[in-house]
């Protein structure tokens, strides 16, 4: 993702051209396809680079403004099959995670997952992550496709050491696909098509199911878009498949990253590498409540000692929501006090279709941090005031059981 160039950042946040060309596809010869690549070409699929993966960045069918509002009210379909999927064995593969993040896996209900960070031994966020223990006795863990080799690697360095000290663990990467719904139509588009119960399957649970036939599909409650949704492991060599059967529903429409970046800043949720990354911690980036209380307790998650000092003491900047009444607040602009001293720095921006304003992040110094403080965004060599706000910018509707 950080490999592209300058002018091709773009009207989203994400790294690729204003107008979504840079003359052809970009990097084409480099990047990496889903297997859904060729199904994405026959529906005019725009495909750019996106870390490392040649990925729909929208569809000739919608544009991202009407593909946002789509997923808000009937439901959308993502690939995001570019995810590194991994599986955990072992009798002692929670207290192996628990040795890498700052979670409570091991409170974790069978067929649950949670949000999690790996850190570092500075308290610096190496990759934010889905943790899931499964009925099956592995654990699922989902992250992100930008830090594939950083991870692969991470993980296989440390279960040698792992091991080394008599633990059991061991790590499966597989390649299946992995495909997104989401929005409120999810329900009735997906339960005919499976033998759980959607009705008790709620946020962050998971299970493995046969889905419209295809068997060995892995669902979880889950996704990017702050919308009721699912994210479907499925075998590789099905999962064109469940795309068809999944968009003959006329309630489905196909949707790109553009509309998804769009949907997780309103809903407040991190982009790695832009709002999140090594050297920002768990506390600095409002993240505190990824900290299980155990885990507090114990201090034994990489970077505690910092992490932890910081949750006591509070950390000088934090990241916050800005909303903006005029001009787009692009990653990279400065955030200045009235003063007209640099107090932070936006991390994503982008337009709200939802709200019809503009709305961004930003890291600012912990003073200004709060909610109705008015700062300014140096856009353009224009001093633009904007109001810190509490995110997520527009309430989320994930599924909770009554």
């Amino acid at each position: 993702m950080n490999n592209l160039p300058q002018k091709c950042r773009s009207v989203v946040g994400l790294h690729f051209c204003r107008k979504f060309s840079c003359g052809n596809v970009l990097y084409q010869d480099t990047a990496k396809k889903t297997v859904l690549y060729d199904f994405h070409k026959k529906h005019d699929g725009k495909m750019v680079d996106f870390a490392g993966w040649m990925m729909p960045v929208q569809y000739k069918a919608l544009g991202i403004k009407a593909s946002h509002h789509h997923t808000r009210k009937q439901a959308s379909l993502f690939d995001v099959s570019h995810m590194l999927q991994t599986k955990i064995y072992g009798k002692d593969k929670e207290s192996f995670i628990e040795s890498l993040v700052v979670g409570d896996i091991k409170g974790l209900n069978v067929n649950s997952g949670t949000l999690s960070l790996l850190t570092n031994e500075n308290g610096g966020i190496l990759d934010d992550l889905i943790i899931n223990k499964t009925n099956e006795g592995y654990l699922y863990v989902v992250s992100n496709a930008g830090c594939s080799d950083k991870i692969k690697a991470h993980f296989k360095d440390q279960v040698q050491s792992f091991k080394s000290r008599r633990g059991d663990v061991s790590i499966e990467h597989n390649d299946n696909g992995l495909l997104a719904l989401q929005g409120p139509a999810m329900v009735d588009v997906l339960q005919n098509g499976m033998n759980q119960k959607l009705s008790e399957l709620p946020f962050m649970t998971n299970v493995e199911d046969i889905i419209f036939g295809i068997p060995n599909c892995r669902v979880s409650r889950c996704g990017y878009t702050g919308e009721d949704g699912v994210e479907i492991s499925i075998p590789i060599e099905k999962t064109v498949e469940m795309a068809e059967a999944l968009l003959e529903n006329p309630k489905v429409e196909l949707a790109g990253l553009g509309a998804r970046d769009s949907l997780r800043l309103e809903a407040g949720l991190c982009l790695y590498g832009n709002d999140i990354d090594e050297s920002t911690t768990p506390v600095e980036a409002s993240l505190t409540w990824c900290i299980g209380k155990r885990r507090r307790a114990e201090a034994n998650f990489p970077g505690a000692e910092i992490i932890l000092k910081q949750i006591k003491d509070k950390p000088d900047r934090r990241r916050v929501g800005l909303t903006i009444s005029s001009s787009i607040a692009r990653h990279g602009a400065e955030v200045e006090d009235e003063k007209g001293t640099k107090i932070g720095i936006v991390t994503s921006g982008c337009p709200s279709p939802t709200l019809s304003a503009n709305i961004a992040m930003a890291y600012v110094a912990r003073k200004h941090s709060k909610v109705g403080k008015t700062v300014l965004v140096n856009i353009r060599n224009k001093k633009i005031p904007v109001t810190v706000t509490k995110m997520p910018f527009v309430p989320s509707n994930y599924y909770f059981v009554k």
